[in-house]
């Protein structure tokens, strides 16, 4: 595989790396949507009341799933550290589309757990880790422009998806927009990540961003509240990574964040069509928070490229905050798009310094397996928020007080991110980049 990989990256006359973006890009448009909440809102109304099942019940697949994800993130780190991210993107692709597919003919709530839950596994675990970390394995200086493109690609792919299956479903069922969502991802996301998705450019003899910036040329730019080049990377363990206060401010904070952002996202749709707006606009609450996510990366991107990656958790969590509190009051479609874009566009801030953070941080050497506990916390929080939001909605027949509550939550958290500073060198033993293999 490595040797059709060099022939690739020889034979392409730019940076190789872009075709590893443009990869990534591919599963980010199509294969985690699918799984997503901003997807599976769309299917709440129509299943829960053909089959008679509760919000409760239905959020519980999602939440199911994301343990799952959370306890195989652990697992699947370290596979990417040493073999690469292409046979997971491509196994992971494949195994959602199948899931998709096989959804259109669940009757019993059983069933919909059965074959939703592994699939929200996929996006959760293994489709995150795969896709963020090949990126951030490729670039260096260009990683949050880099990652900022990628996840335009994912944002796109979460405003088209909730269209087309709401689509499909108006006019030929929510079971033939299972099999249509299905059916495209596994065309798409397979073969090509899996053949051609190489693990570090020091793999296949080549420098991080394509060796387009020298160190001292960097730090003669002034920029460097990140690494610039592999030489001003500090490679920790996973083990370091644990003994440093950033490395657990940062858990928390995907945790909080994440209760918002999957809490409030699956349950927007339901929560105006609660209160009289039409399943055709609701949804549009749906894809506003998906497409903002578009404009809303390559502000973050920019931003983190000036300012200290604190200050950037800080203020995507407080922009996260204001559109969960927003969306609990609004009871109309204006102020429910305007708090679906205000929630899009900080949850565009969240995945962005996320993903970044995390290398710039601790380095590519063992990203995997560190950015994997992170993963972890952020699915956890994805598995709470939408079971807490379902039970809530069940009880007292209102979502506003599980909105408030997430928001409050985050704004609190938000402000203790002042203190998570990038680790010093002497925390990972003087760890240095990773040398290149011919």
């Amino acid at each position: 595989m490595r040797a059709l990989q060099a022939r690739a990256a020889r034979a392409t006359p730019f940076y190789y790396g872009w075709v590893i973006l443009g990869l990534s890009g591919v599963a980010s448009y199509s294969s985690r949507p699918l799984m997503s909440v901003a997807v599976l809102t769309v299917f709440v109304v129509p299943m829960s009341e053909q089959f008679g099942w509760t919000r409760a019940e239905f959020s519980g697949a999602v939440s199911l799933g994301g343990l799952m994800g959370a306890i195989a993130a652990p697992l699947v780190g370290p596979i990417l550290d040493r073999y690469g991210a292409g046979m997971v993107v491509g196994i992971s692709s494949g195994i959602a589309g199948v899931c998709a597919v096989v959804l259109g003919t669940a009757t019993q709530i059983w069933q919909f757990y059965l074959v939703y839950v592994p699939g929200r596994m996929m996006f959760s675990s293994p489709l995150e880790l795969g896709t963020s970390v090949a990126v951030s394995n490729w670039f260096i200086r260009r990683r949050p422009f880099a990652l900022a493109l990628n996840h335009v690609s994912q944002g796109s792919g979460l405003a088209v998806m909730p269209l087309v299956a709401q689509v499909v479903t108006g006019a030929w069922g929510w079971e033939m927009a299972w099999y249509s969502l299905g059916a495209w991802t596994i065309a798409v996301g397979v073969v090509p990540a899996i053949l051609l998705m190489a693990r570090r450019p020091e793999d296949l003899g080549l420098e991080p961003d394509g060796g387009s910036a020298s160190p001292s040329s960097a730090r003669r730019s002034g920029s460097m509240r990140r690494p610039q080049s592999a030489v001003d990377e500090i490679n920790f363990t996973l083990r370091q990574a644990t003994r440093t206060r950033s490395f657990w401010l940062m858990i928390l904070f995907s945790f909080a964040s994440f209760i918002v952002q999957a809490g409030v996202s699956l349950h927007m749709v339901p929560h105006f069509v609660d209160q009289g707006v039409p399943a055709s606009v609701a949804v549009w609450t749906a894809s506003t928070f998906a497409i903002s996510q578009v404009p809303a990366s390559i502000f973050w991107s920019a931003i983190s490229q000036r300012e200290a990656a604190r200050f950037v958790m800080l203020a995507s969590g407080l922009v996260v905050a204001c559109g969960s509190i927003t969306t609990a009051f609004a009871s109309g479609i204006a102020f429910g798009v305007l708090g679906a874009f205000i929630l899009g566009f900080g949850v565009g801030g969240l995945h962005i310094i996320g993903r970044l953070v995390w290398a710039d941080y601790f380095g590519r050497l063992h990203l995997g397996s560190i950015r994997a506990w992170g993963l972890a916390a952020q699915v956890g929080g994805q598995a709470l928020g939408p079971t807490a939001a379902g039970i809530a909605v069940d009880r007292v027949d209102s979502y506003q007080g599980a909105f408030l509550a997430f928001g409050i939550n985050l704004a609190v958290v938000s402000l203790l991110m002042l203190t998570a500073t990038r680790p010093e060198r002497e925390a990972a033993g003087g760890g240095q980049g990773i040398a290149p293999t011919e």
